[in-house]
């Protein structure tokens, strides 16, 4: 049985009765098959599968969606209870924020200030702040975050490591709807001729990833991006994994970040280089 809990007090009630290890699944809501991916794959390796439920303000800036952002908790239950999930805490705002807005947060640092961090200035310091809380919170001995959302993972990955967060963090990768797009509780934003633009994004990545040169690699990317006119790319960069400088071969990534109407949709694929090609 999942059971459903809004406060401090009862979420550590709820974790006091937890045996073995506390697997982690963070969300804002609006639940769709990735998230439930996540909490399957979480499932595979712990009893006690927690999910929170908590639209953070702290990473919406001005003019951003944070008070449109769909809220559907009955929905969103009901697919926790389908995944086996065993609590749901879904806590108000004070309670994630007894005394309003931290007045001491997490700074992303250098990594926190390209791609996302360029284009949406404090993002990250919100996320990293909730979901240090969220951490503690939970008591999480592993947390299950999406590849989508790449430069949060990698982020959150750096924040546990420098820190010595007690927590592990596993990535799993980005979850598409049949014809490529990557899922997002966004998408629910985009009008039918809107989604049809956006398959660009996803068509990019994939013709730059079936190259193997960088140039090659973008300028295939670039190519699909510049042929779509309902897409407004806000980038498109080629990196490392761990998001630095991509190398002259081995593993890299491939990430974009466009608005679709007045939808922004972020993406991104893995991909090898090799040298010289």
């Amino acid at each position: 049985m999942t059971v459903l809990v809004h406060t401090r007090a009862d979420l550590a009630t709820a974790l006091d009765a937890a045996t073995g290890e506390i697997a982690v699944v963070m969300t804002m809501g609006a639940l769709h098959e990735g998230h439930r991916r996540l909490m399957r794959v979480a499932r595979e390796r712990s009893a006690f599968v927690l999910v929170t439920i908590f639209v953070n303000p702290l990473q919406f800036g001005p003019g951003e969606d944070y008070e449109k952002y769909p809220r559907t908790l009955d929905d969103d239950l009901a697919a926790c209870r389908a995944e086996g999930v065993s609590v749901v805490f879904a806590p108000a705002r004070d309670d994630v924020y007894p005394d309003g807005a931290p007045s001491i947060t997490m700074q992303p640092g250098p990594l926190g200030e390209i791609l996302e961090g360029a284009s949406r200035p404090g993002h990250f310091s919100g996320m990293l702040t909730v979901v240090e809380k969220l951490l503690m919170l939970t008591r999480a001995d592993v947390a299950y975050f999406g590849e989508k959302d790449y430069q949060q993972l990698a982020l959150i990955r750096r924040m546990v490591r420098d820190l010595e967060l007690p927590a592990e963090i596993v990535g799993v990768a980005t979850v598409r709807e049949e014809d490529g797009l990557a899922l997002s509780s966004r998408n629910r934003f985009l009008s039918p001729e809107e989604r049809k633009a956006a398959l660009a994004l996803s068509r990019a990545l994939r013709e730059g990833a079936a190259h193997a040169g960088p140039e090659a690699v973008l300028a295939a990317a670039q190519k699909i991006l510049s042929e779509e006119p309902g897409v407004r790319p806000d980038y498109l960069a080629l990196t490392g994994a761990d998001l630095g400088p991509a190398p002259d071969e081995g593993p890299a990534r491939l990430l974009v970040a466009a608005r679709v109407g007045s939808t922004r949709l972020i993406d991104n694929v893995p991909l090898t280089l090799l040298k010289g090609a």
